[in-house]
């Protein structure tokens, strides 16, 4: 798998679409945009895979955008991180800490996925950030689809 990249997931019609975005993970916009431009009646959100190292969920709601990002340490090198953690609203952690996920897990509870598999998911710290999001898409449905990209 890539080590790096970005996608769309929109429910249609009670099939799940993947679909790959442009994005250069310097602004958290692109992503939100990406998702809004969908224009999805049903759920929706978008998938960031950045150098393997870390993930991002990012999932726009009409009251305001969820974010889950695995790794919260990972904003202390990278400046793509820390702003996941400043929408959060979340201090910028050690880089010594050990690897710990923030924000909204229940950002797919509604979908299937509950905050509990969600923490165990984001706790295996073993695996790739790409494996992470495989287990996430293999929860919901959508591994195949992922995989492909």
């Amino acid at each position: 798998m890539k080590q790096d990249f970005a996608v769309t997931v929109a429910r249609v019609e009670g099939a799940w679409q993947v679909r790959p975005f442009e994005d250069d993970f310097t602004n958290v916009r692109t992503s939100v945009n990406a998702v809004r431009n969908l224009r999805s009646e049903g759920a929706a959100f978008a998938l960031l895979c950045v150098d393997n190292d870390y993930f991002v969920i990012v999932r726009p709601t009409p009251t305001r955008v969820q974010f889950l990002l695995s790794d919260a340490t990972a904003a202390a090198e990278d400046d793509f991180a820390a702003d996941i953690l400043d929408e959060l609203d979340v201090d910028i952690p050690d880089a010594d800490e050990e690897p710990y996920a923030e924000g909204d897990f229940d950002i797919l509870a509604d979908l299937g996925v509950s905050e509990q598999v969600m923490q165990v998911i984001t706790d295996e710290i073993d695996w790739w950030a790409s494996e992470q999001l495989l287990r996430i898409a293999e929860e919901l449905g959508f591994e195949d689809e992922l995989a492909d990209l």
